[in-house]
């Protein structure tokens, strides 16, 4: 929906996922919720979504956005070198293995990013919405452009198509890292879909729909397969209460 929040279309995405220490995701998620989301965003950020993994139990993935590189590096550093993140990094570092699985993004095309509205976000404690979000991340050969192209004008007019207009089509940002304590994963070559459904079984058919789709079985599946460098991998994503993607 249209808005007029100063980061409601990011065009910087940070797509996070972090391997927690057993059974300490809703202690996190608890956390997060109450005491990092409007504190990241009075820094210059948007913080897009946040999900407990279906297929992991002990995985936290989240989505935060910037208008730019340099505003990344600016509210980082603000947010990070502050005090809400001394109060409380500690502990929200203490539920972590590992934090570092991180792809820099951004749209692949023009209106294909996030458009979100902070303004609406449900409160703390607010129940998680019953809704599916699946995030596919299709890897290409670095510095190919072939696979993102086929991403962006055969498989996206085809999702279009045949169901929901996916949240966002996201690529890699290949700018170098403005904030170098927070590392990202590096030679990455990626396409992300993101798409919102009431429930897993709507994404399923969706799917199925795309599968048989003449030109996406006849041509745009077997090119992705032949460019891609693994299999996609798709993320089962459940929204937690106060996600804006949902």
């Amino acid at each position: 929906m249209p808005t007029t929040d100063p980061v409601g279309r990011p065009a910087v995405i940070e797509l996070r996922q972090y391997t927690l220490r057993p059974g300490r995701r809703d202690e996190l998620i608890e956390l997060f919720d109450r005491e990092f989301v409007e504190t990241q965003e009075e820094t210059g950020m948007v913080v897009l979504g946040q999900f407990r993994d279906l297929d992991e139990p002990d995985r936290f993935v989240w989505l935060r956005g910037f208008r730019d590189m340099e505003t990344r590096r600016d509210a980082l550093g603000a947010f990070y070198g502050g005090p809400v993140w001394a109060k409380h990094g500690p502990q929200a570092n203490a539920t972590m293995i590992d934090s570092d699985d991180v792809l820099l993004l951004r749209p692949l095309a023009d209106g294909s990013g996030l458009t979100v509205s902070p303004s609406a976000r449900p409160p703390a404690g607010a129940p998680a919405p019953d809704r599916f979000v699946a995030a596919t991340v299709w890897s290409f050969p670095p510095a190919s452009d072939q696979g993102p192209a086929l991403v962006r004008d055969g498989l996206l007019p085809v999702l279009r198509e045949t169901g929901p207009t996916p949240l966002a089509v996201l690529t890699t940002e290949t700018a170098p890292n403005t904030f170098p304590r927070l590392p990202v994963r590096t030679g990455e070559n990626v396409a992300v879909v993101i798409g919102s459904y009431p429930t897993e079984d709507a994404c399923r058919r969706h799917l199925a729909d795309v599968d048989t789709h003449p030109r996406a079985r006849n041509e745009i599946l077997p090119a992705l397969e032949r460019e891609q460098t693994a299999a996609p991998r798709v993320l089962r994503l459940a929204p937690t209460g106060r996600s804006l993607l949902s």
